[in-house]
């Protein structure tokens, strides 16, 4: 696939998504992509009940792998920039860290993303966030801008992830930090997988194996480059999955297959710095 038809794509099934509501990354146990199926997906990969319930409604689209905001030790004042930001759930927590002295800028490249965040900061009066359009691999921000940066089950889905890391490392401020959440591959998937927009868009196709993941976040310029946690999906999760059930009708895959890519699959958490002197 090139580069610019699995943005577009990407984009399209995600101006649908935040449409109906529906979920993507993380594993789903009901056909329906209600608040409820949301706030249990949340609470899987990491997230509070507190959390959940602090943030405006609508927020938590369920499209997460992991809970970036709670290793990043956000403190009050710093500025926040969520690489895919969606509807804005990461970023109303990381405001709520940070504080009225604190900034949350939040980037996706999905207008239709953009208009629920906006309107989730409008309703709830979050006055330190805001959203901007722009693509991950090329950051609407200024060299040296940013605190810290958060991002959760996205990266996956860029077909130049070293460019997004090189950008987020221009983006941090000497002694800045980074904290992901994502999906990575502990060997190769098969070329059905692979070649299918329907698992790209799933968060699987576009997945990097994981070695190759971290050497791209030191190849940025990141020292302290570590997998924080990981975990795998259970193989019965992902076959009862909706999305993953789409992909056995589209593809003509068996159970045993994706059962198969499903053990190889892993949500990681991994972090990184920018050195203090700016440079590797």
């Amino acid at each position: 696939m090139k580069k610019e038809e699995v943005k577009k794509n990407v984009r399209e099934r995600y101006a649908k998504k935040v449409k109906s509501e529906s979920s993507c990354c993380a594993p789903q146990t009901s056909c329906c992509g209600s608040v409820n199926v949301a706030e249990q997906l949340s609470k899987r990969v990491g997230y509070s009940d507190s959390e959940l319930a602090s943030v405006p409604e609508g927020a938590n689209l369920g499209l997460g792998c992991g809970n970036p905001t709670a290793l990043a030790s956000l403190k009050e004042g710093e500025t926040v920039l969520d690489l895919g930001a969606g509807a804005g759930f990461d970023c109303f927590l990381a405001a709520n860290k940070v504080g009225k002295s604190g900034r949350v800028i939040g980037v996706d490249m999905t207008p239709e993303m953009l208009d629920k965040a906006r309107e989730n900061a409008r309703k709830d009066n979050y006055e330190n966030v805001e959203f901007r359009l722009g693509e991950i691999e090329n950051l609407p921000a200024a060299d040296d801008s940013v605190d810290v940066i958060i991002s959760n089950c996205v990266i996956n889905l860029s077909p130049d992830k070293p460019k997004v890391f090189h950008e987020a490392f221009r983006v941090l401020r000497p002694g800045g930090r980074m904290m992901v959440s994502d999906i990575v591959l502990t060997k190769e998937l098969p070329d059905f997988i692979r070649s299918s927009i329907e698992a790209y868009v799933g968060c699987v196709a576009g997945a990097m194996i994981r070695e190759d993941y971290v050497q791209a976040i030191r190849d940025a310029g990141f020292g302290d480059v570590k997998i924080v946690s990981e975990a795998s999906f259970p193989a019965e999760v992902m076959a009862n999955d909706p999305t993953v059930k789409e992909m056995i009708k589209d593809l003509n895959a068996s159970v045993e297959q994706l059962r198969d890519v499903a053990n190889s699959v892993l949500s990681v958490k991994v972090q990184g710095t920018k050195p203090a002197g700016g440079c590797c």
